[in-house]
């Protein structure tokens, strides 16, 4: 496990390392990308450095990294649909998340767009829920890429819109409760969309 976990820090910082090359964005893109099908660093990692360094253009870097997001979730849908068996199922085992992986299954049968919009604020790995999305075809790409945008902008936007407003200084704080204010968000966000389904 030690190993494991030195691995993982030595992956983050050469992950962090991109934003320091001319080709910084495309690395954001990149990591975004295979981020949503088998990648374990999140692209919040890159996203954050490269805000610190040049605060203004935040929101371009959270426009990409949305865009590579949301491009990664196909992948992810056509290994669950292709290649689960052969892939899939040792990602998700790699993962620990064979449980979390029937969750996310009932959850999709229950409101397909509802767990894929949390899917973008959970400390879930998304490559679950893209995975699992196209495990037998659970639900359908338009869904997945609609919620998937809707989820993930807002989560890269928040944190392009935190370090555009309150510079470096948000680093530290988004380095180490990131996860649990996307996830608080995300429930905020999804109770403002029940209680308009039942006022209206």
């Amino acid at each position: 496990m030690k190993k494991i976990i030195e691995f993982l820090h030595r992956l983050k910082d050469w992950v962090e390392s991109f934003a320091q090359r001319p080709y910084a964005l495309w690395a954001l893109f990149f990591v975004a990308f295979v981020e949503s099908s088998f990648f374990p660093i999140p692209p919040d990692v890159l996203l954050i450095a490269l805000c610190v360094g040049n605060p203004r253009r935040s929101f371009v870097y959270a426009i990409v990294c949305t865009a590579g997001s949301v491009a990664g979730a196909f992948l992810g849908y056509y290994i669950g649909y292709a290649f689960f068996e052969t892939i899939g199922q040792r990602i998700v085992e790699f993962y620990g998340f064979h449980d979390q992986f029937e969750k996310v299954l009932l959850l999709y049968r229950e409101n397909a767009w509802t767990a894929i919009l949390l899917a973008g604020f959970t400390p879930i790995p998304y490559k679950v829920f893209t995975i699992a999305a196209g495990f037998k075809e659970t639900i359908d790409l338009g869904t997945l890429a609609l919620a998937s945008f809707v989820g993930r902008s807002v989560r890269f936007f928040l944190v392009g819109g935190l370090l555009y407003f309150f510079g470096p200084k948000m680093k530290y704080y988004l380095d180490t409760h990131l996860e649990k204010l996307t996830l608080a968000l995300g429930v905020l966000f999804v109770l403002g969309i029940l209680a308009v389904k039942f006022v209206f």
